[in-house]
């Protein structure tokens, strides 16, 4: 597996956020309302960005020797795959959530305001939840992983494989 890079999770972030904000200004121009963004999306965010924190550390503690029981590979496998697809997502909610308070930006009075503060706090959200995915998804590498250069977790030698075979663990 390629591993995310930040370059890539801001890309997505622009890219999201440019669109977002095209089609809500559109949205708006055409006399729509700006759209509410609840409290609980920013609490959300960052409780789905602490879980991913935690996963990845049970494999980060794995790999860095703290062993007491045997570590399914499956699920340090799925722990990584949902470290790279936070990241991806953290970043195009955070474009999302910025798109939302551009545009309610211009006329910042009453309700328009709480709109404003609840979608930059969920922008703030949702890029923890990309740092979060980003940090968890290189605790996940294996240290030989970072000695071979290529950042691909999934590459393994055959002396891992044969190692897999015997039960080494």
């Amino acid at each position: 597996m390629i591993p995310a890079r930040f370059r890539g999770v801001a890309l997505v972030a622009l890219v999201v956020g440019v669109a977002g904000w095209a089609v809500l200004d559109a949205l708006q121009a055409a006399g729509g309302r700006p759209l509410v963004t609840p409290w609980t999306a920013p609490v959300g965010i960052v409780i789905v960005a602490a879980l991913v924190l935690v996963a990845g550390l049970e494999v980060r503690r794995w790999v860095a020797g703290r062993r007491e029981r045997r570590l399914d590979p499956l699920l340090a496998a799925r722990i990584a795959v949902l470290a790279k697809a936070s990241a991806y997502a953290g970043g195009a909610l955070a474009g999302w959530y910025l798109a939302q308070a551009v545009v309610v930006l211009p006329d910042l009075v009453g309700d328009r305001r709480t709109r404003f503060v609840v979608s930059l706090l969920s922008a703030l959200a949702a890029a923890l939840l990309a740092a979060a995915g980003l940090l968890a998804q290189r605790w996940c590498r294996r240290p030989d992983d970072e000695n071979r250069g290529n950042g691909e977790a999934g590459n393994r030698d055959e002396d891992d494989q044969d190692d897999d075979r015997r039960g080494v663990a």
